[in-house]
């Protein structure tokens, strides 16, 4: 199972230094392009299930295309 955690920047050194002693847990830390990534996968999979549940009304593709 792999989760990914958010921590203080004053924290980190500790917390890497518990999971590290513990022999059932790898630890690899994100670049921050890495991170950004995932924030945006995960905000763009939270907006097509508001759009999938009718809280949120979706734009048309070529709309959207003309933006760009």
């Amino acid at each position: 199972m792999k989760f990914v955690l958010e921590v203080k920047e004053s924290k980190v050194e500790m917390l890497i230094a518990l999971l590290n002693d513990l022999p059932y847990v790898k630890t690899k830390p994100l670049t921050p392009y890495k991170a950004k990534v995932l924030e945006d996968v995960k905000e763009a999979v939270d907006e097509l299930n508001m759009v999938l549940a009718g809280k949120l009304e979706a734009r048309d593709a070529d709309e959207l295309l003309n933006e760009l």
